[in-house]
């Protein structure tokens, strides 16, 4: 064949038969979806689904339908396989009779039918099932390893079904050594102890009727070939809060190359006793190397946002005593060319800087070592030098279309390459429910608004239903206790459900959210506890949502100046340090009409939010404003709140995580705000302790509750509570309260809304009024203790929040507004001659009643409405019982000044009392008080009542410096000489 006719014949066959990248597949096998709970066993022509029941609940489920069956839907089939080889498959499930079958439920004789992608090659699989548990998922937290290095595993299981009693075998490789000391174990999110711990881990606050005793139990086995399995008994799996399992296991150095398995089998005890196949989504790999494969960046973890340096960036690696050479490799165009850079490399420590970066580009990177026994190239990892746009992802921020799915894609690729900053830019967002990610900060500059829509995500399934308690408690409301371990049913149908919200966090570490553009509810998050009677696309009532996160920011471009209020201008300023007001708040972010929740945090440390200005732009459909439940190491800085109908700031601790948790070390500054309830609450959530918070420099516009509330309903212990005793920073101003119905109300309730709590039923008399309550009879009264209040201005003292009359900004006092007392209210039980029947109980640390005690006044100065006629110095307020936190509850109070009942330990000093127009109470009346000083206090005494403090059943008090006045300010000024 001579050369001509050779080339005809070359180019004839590349017409005809073209070259492909990929040839078509004509693979028909199948096997494990990312998702596959349903799957047992995939075999060349069977399918062995999960046959069996668990309990599940949706919001709409009635009580008594929510056992169901575990059996596969054809949709929920469909999307749990895939083809073995990456090839696009085509998926047809059919009856026993050959009949296609596009939804319902799977039974046996189905069968699926797979066709490849070529067309043409098809395989039956049939269908069989198998009793067994929904399969879980078993993942590493890193999936690569260099061989001979020190590391410690993170290993996470969540399980395939909610059980209580469940059980959970791990099965770990060879090489991987557990100990009692050198593993830790955190369980449903209550934090992580050791595994020899694990016994003795605090189960949080519950009563006697709760079944458990302990978290778990768990022993160390070994298996024929060597291997480990732990094993964990006895464990809650009702809440689902992440993962069910997060295993630490230290000092693992494996020394071969290749894949290392492990698996995870879970096995419940109700509705049934099952265990899951412990294949699929239940194994998982992690792939040893020569090479060093465990390369990373170094991620910033400042809880104080400021411009970062995205121009520098910082690696770390498993330190290798033998490598003597390292260099560092660049790539700009996703890995098709690397070049040298310059970098300041530490190969003894395993640290590399490189500065200068090319902004607004993905950079990435990969470590070359020279010699040793890792030479060779490392994994790659990559690093976006600048904030990402989020219209590079095709978001076109139009106020026309839903954003959601595109901010999400850009969120998960942000957290995939390592974490970042997702800029937005001018233009209108409209989002659902944004699902938040570990080290991805969201950066809403100025002329950005990111608006709610409706069709936000729906509320979690559950265990259990909380039908019998969806909002409010009545005094004689037994939902919340009808079932002691049912969790659901002991808070607010708010604090329960997170999954409803705008943006959603759980178990994230590292997220921020910043700038000073506009988050806006726009009317579609819900404020009301009968949300859940919504349709199905309006149940959203949270705007933020984090659940067991750390490293949290949320706020405004930091400003070094502190915030405060000018009332003539009625707007926020800061200081500036030669003293003047700077009225440019354009650096805070502004967040309007939130719903329930501006922010919902739940079980979640270390968070600063700061630098907020709420309702400038809408003061409509909003409700608490920063509401802390069993968070730690918070702090609250330089908040503005125009208006909320509910609180502004607000910590306590509930049973929503299915657990309770104390909340600890708040620092609380520069706040300011108008609400229709606290400015300032703990409570009325107190499932447990809340201790050590420190608020310096408040400033009260209206509050149709209290300025400042301390309250303990649930059992929970309250301690160290200071206001303005300057431990956040200097206090630069007095703190100033105006239009609140009381100043301060600090009080015990026994509402006992815990897990194990019982209750009964009971008719009795309270200073002769009759009561049909229930009563807690298993959960001792809470603990108020340690309150130093300082340095405070109080006037205008009534419910005149500008909340409850938007046409004006305040509506001036006309006599018909809620007013109150100064109030601090211990609890006591009725006594049981007072009790129809007698009282059948003792609280399990026999106290019958609940003291406040060591709260301590300085340089507080108190001036009231007055009016109260003589006669009311008669009132006896009622006890606080279930259900029972609120002023309203203690009617009117036999002073004007101060009230205190069941105190121990009260200090009054350099303060004073007066009122606008007489009002013939006490100064001060002290009932049940043990141990009170008042020195250096100013008064007006009326001059109708011959005393100026009124005291019963009290002793130990003592009196130095106070003088009165006759019935007016400056009148006849005489010194107290002795108590009455």
């Amino acid at each position: 064949m001579n050369k001509a006719l050779s080339l005809l014949f070359l180019f004839m066959q590349l017409v005809v038969c073209p070259v492909l990248a990929k040839p078509i597949s004509s693979n028909t096998s199948i096997t494990f979806g990312f998702h596959s709970p349903h799957i047992v066993q995939i075999g060349t022509s069977q399918l062995i689904l999960v046959s069996g029941s668990t309990y599940r609940f949706t919001v709409d489920t009635p009580e008594d339908k929510g056992l169901v069956s575990t059996q596969p839907t054809v949709d929920e089939i469909i999307t749990e396989i895939t083809s073995a080889d990456g090839s696009a498959q085509q998926y047809q499930i059919k009856d026993s009779s050959g009949a296609l079958k596009s939804s319902g439920t799977l039974t046996e004789g189905d069968w699926l039918l797979v066709t490849a992608q070529d067309g043409k090659t098809v395989r039956k699989y049939t269908i069989a099932f198998k009793k067994m548990a929904l399969g879980g998922k078993l993942s590493l937290l890193q999936n690569q390893l260099t061989k001979n290095t020190n590391t410690t595993l993170i290993l996470s299981y969540i399980a395939g079904q909610r059980s209580p009693n469940a059980s959970v075998q791990l099965f770990l490789p060879l090489g991987v050594e557990p100990t009692l000391s050198n593993t830790s174990v955190n369980i449903i999110g209550r934090g992580f102890v050791k595994l020899s711990d694990l016994g003795a881990q605090s189960m949080g606050r519950v009563g006697a009727n709760y079944s458990y005793t302990k978290v778990g139990n768990v022993a160390i086995a070994k298996s024929a070939n060597g291997t480990s399995v732990i094993v964990f008994k006895n464990l809650d799996f009702r809440p689902a809060n992440g993962a069910d399992l997060v295993l630490k296991i230290s000092g693992v150095r494996l020394k071969n190359i290749g894949n290392h398995i492990f698996k995870a089998i879970c096995t419940s005890s109700s509705p049934e006793v099952l265990s899951s196949a412990g294949t699929g989504n239940e194994t998982t790999a992690l792939k040893v190397t020569q090479t060093i494969s465990d390369f990373e960046r170094v991620v910033s973890r400042s809880l104080s946002h400021e411009e970062p340096p995205y121009t520098s960036v910082s690696f770390k690696w498993p330190m290798l005593s033998k490598v003597k050479a390292v260099q560092l490799e660049q790539s700009l165009d996703k890995g098709k060319t690397w070049s040298v850079v310059l970098a300041a490399i530490d190969v003894k420590n395993g640290m590399a800087k490189i500065s200068n970066l090319k902004p607004n580009l993905l950079h990435s990177f990969r470590l070359w070592v020279k010699d040793g026994e890792q030479k060779g190239y490392s994994n790659q990892v990559q690093f976006y030098s600048g904030k990402m746009d989020i219209k590079k992802f095709g978001v076109n921020a139009d106020d026309q279309i839903d954003d959601t799915p595109k901010i999400n894609e850009a969120i998960a690729y942000l957290n995939k390459i390592g974490g970042g900053t997702l800029y937005f830019g001018k233009g209108t967002y409209l989002v659902k429910t944004v699902q938040l990610q570990s080290n991805v900060y969201l950066y809403v500059d100025k002329e950005a608004t990111i608006k709610a829509i409706k069709g936000a995500d729906a509320p979690e399934q559950t265990w259990f239903s909380d039908k019998q308690y969806r909002s409010g408690l009545s005094p004689t409301a037994i939902g919340p206790y009808a079932d002691p371990e049912n969790y659901l049913t002991k808070q607010d149908v708010g604090h329960h459900y997170f999954r409803n919200t705008m943006f959603f966090g759980e178990r994230l570490d590292n997220i921020k959210i910043i700038g000073n553009g506009r988050i806006t509810g726009d009317g579609n998050l819900v404020t009301s506890d009968n949300v859940m009677n919504n349709a199905v696309d309006n149940r959203a009532d949270k705007m933020f949502t984090l659940k067991l996160c750390t490293n949290i920011e949320i706020g405004g471009i930091a400003n070094a100046g502190d915030l405060w209020y000018d009332p003539a201008k009625d707007e926020p300023y800061y200081m500036d340090k030669n003293g003047s007001k700077d009225f440019d708040t354009e650096n805070m972010l502004n967040i309007d009409r939130a719903g329930h929740f501006v922010l919902l945090a739940t079980g979640s440390d270390s968070i600063n939010v700061h630098n907020t200005y709420f309702g400038k732009n809408s003061t409509t459909n909003v409700r608490d404003i920063y509401d802390f439940m069993a968070c730690n190491e918070v702090r609250v800085a330089n908040i503005y709140c125009k208006v909320s109908s509910d609180d502004i700031v607000k910590i306590g601790s509930d049973c929503s995580l299915g657990f309770t948790r104390p909340a600890r070390n708040y620092k609380v500054r520069n706040i300011i705000g108008d609400t229709n309830c606290n400015l300032f609450q703990i409570g009325s959530e107190t499932a447990d302790d809340v201790m050590d918070v420190c608020v310096d420099n408040i400033y009260v516009l209206g509050a149709n509750k209290a300025g400042f509330s301390i309250s303990t309903n649930d059992g929970g212990h309250i301690k160290n509570i200071h206001l303005n005793c300057g431990e956040t920073g200097s206090l630069h101003s007095r703190s100033k309260m105006l239009r609140s119905t009381t100043p301060f109300f600090i009080s015990i309730s026994n509402r006992g809304r815990i897990l194990g709590a019982a209750v009964g039923k009971y008719n009795f008399t309270d200073n002769g009024e009759k009561h049909s309550e229930l009563l807690v009879k298993n959960i001792n009264i809470g603990v108020v203790e340690n309150i130093i209040i300082n340095g405070v201005d109080i006037t205008e003292v009534y419910g005149g929040s500008s909340y409850v009359d938007a046409s004006k900004r305040w509506k001036g006092y006309n006599g018909t507004q809620r007013r109150a007392s100064p109030i601090i209210a211990g609890y006591q039980l009725p006594d049981n001659e007072n009790v129809e029947g007698g009282l059948d109980f003792k609280l399990p640390n026999g106290q019958h009643t609940g003291y406040i005690k060591n709260v301590s006044f300085t340089d507080v100065h108190v001036l009231v409405k007055g009016g109260h006629a003589l006669a009311d110095t008669a009132q006896i307020p009622p006890e606080l019982g279930v259900g029972q936190y609120n002023v309203s509850n203690l009617k009117v109070q036999p002073a004007y000044g101060l009230w205190a009942r069941h105190v121990k330990n009260l200090t009054v000093k350099r303060s004073s009392f007066n009122y606008e127009k007489r009002d013939s109470r006490y100064v001060i009346y002290l009932d049940d008080v043990i141990g009170a000083k008042f020195s250096e206090l100013k008064m007006v005494k009326p001059i109708d009542n011959p005393a100026v403090i009124g005291k019963k059943r009290t002793s130990q008090i003592t009196i130095d410096h106070i003088i009165y006045d006759d019935d007016v300010q400056g009148r006849n000024p005489k010194p107290l000489l002795k108590l009455n």
